[in-house]
């Protein structure tokens, strides 16, 4: 099944956009083997399934940006904004598309995403154990710079002390 759709293929579409992992309608169709406009309307016709949390449409600056990144031509290809579809929203897609392709596109996406969250949990214990580590150093920074102090202070000779050159009376 995974010799579908290359995995690396489902991971270059996915974008991060507002905090939120996702892929566009376009990209989804292309996997799913139906054309953008079909998709869109399937989803027009379930608009309950999909609250802002499952799937949104980009801003137009969001848009723009988009196309800046990647060079797209500013007077081709798509008139509407894309829509972006969180990995929700994918696994809601396989509840209206019920295609044997667009199933099995749906169970190697959410694998994708699974994959991802590994990677990125991965990566967060990481970090979190590099911190621990810096911690540990920096505190053995301070004793190692003090334990240097003291044995600093036992190489010096000590100063002697002056004894005035003179005449003195003894006190009484």
């Amino acid at each position: 099944m995974n010799n579908l759709i290359p995995i690396e293929r489902i991971e270059n579409k996915i974008f991060l956009i507002r905090g939120q992992k996702v892929m566009f309608d376009k990209d989804l169709a292309k996997l799913y083997g139906v054309e953008t406009y079909n998709l869109n309307k399937a989803v027009k016709r379930n608009l309950e399934r999909f609250p802002d949390d499952f799937m949104f449409s980009l801003t137009g600056q969001e848009f723009k940006n988009l196309k800046f990144h990647f060079g797209i031509s500013s007077w081709g290809g798509t008139r509407k904004l894309p829509s972006a579809f969180t990995e929700q929203g994918i696994a809601m897609l396989s509840s209206i598309l019920r295609s044997k392709r667009a199933i099995q596109v749906n169970i190697i996406i959410m694998r994708v995403f699974v994959r991802l969250k590994l990677i990125i949990s991965s990566h967060k214990e990481l970090a979190q154990k590099l911190s621990q580590l810096e911690q540990k150093f920096e505190k053995h920074d301070c004793e190692i710079q003090a334990i240097f102090d003291a044995i600093r202070k036992l190489m010096t000779p000590a100063a002697k002390p002056t004894r005035k050159i003179g005449f003195r009376p003894e006190e009484k």
